[in-house]
């Protein structure tokens, strides 16, 4: 069974982990173990842990980066990150949520890629509100999450871990296309905040027939 560890339990960390507790072996993490503790013991026991960032992420084959960009870089400066697959959640948006720091040239999962050099980074979940993830199954199963990745099996692997957590897959191709799924997911928090949408929407690529 495959070992994932989130790191960090924001909103997202947290409603990752209601949706794959009990499904696979997983690792929560936070700096605040305390937190994480009292959090871990709201999930179904089985297959659970609660450990120290270092060591979750040395315990773990896929590695969530639960964490805004500037502490998600941060942490992949981590060694023990070589060899595994990194999930990178972020979306690298300015402190008052009014656009991105980055992009165009480059993204979040790429810099990360940088720092982490020797680790799988896969973009995924960063377009979707974490209110989605308190919904049933059945309301998220064809919401889609963008991946973008350049190791072909690192992707295959989150393909998996994303229809496991209750939603649809939305193939972008290589790393670099986080550059546009970034841009899409500050449109999403532009229409969920700044336009009163709220947070129960998610953008979705329809095919209409010819």
């Amino acid at each position: 069974m495959t070992t994932i560890a989130i790191i960090g339990l924001g909103k997202m960390g947290k409603g990752l982990a209601k949706r794959l507790a009990g499904k696979t072996d997983l690792i929560v993490s936070t700096r605040d173990l305390a937190a994480a503790t009292a959090f871990a013991a709201t999930l179904p026991a089985a297959h659970v842990t609660v450990l120290a960032q270092d060591a979750a992420i040395a315990s773990a084959d896929v590695v969530v980066l639960a964490l805004p960009y500037a502490a998600a870089l941060q942490a992949a400066a981590n060694p023990a990150l070589a060899g595994k697959i990194v999930i990178d959640i972020s979306n690298p948006v300015t402190a008052d949520f009014s656009g991105l720091t980055i992009g165009h040239t480059t993204s979040a999962a790429e810099e990360i890629q940088a720092r982490a050099p020797l680790a799988h980074v896969v973009k995924a979940y960063n377009t979707i509100f974490a209110d989605l993830f308190d919904l049933p199954t059945s309301q998220t199963a064809s919401v889609p999450v963008f991946l973008a990745g350049n190791d072909a099996a690192a992707v295959a692997t989150v393909a998996a871990l994303v229809a496991l957590s209750g939603f649809a897959v939305e193939q972008t191709g290589g790393l670099d296309a986080a550059r546009l799924i970034e841009p899409v997911g500050m449109l999403n928090i532009r229409f969920g905040f700044g336009l009163g949408r709220g947070t129960a929407i998610a953008p979705q690529w329809l095919e209409l027939a010819a």
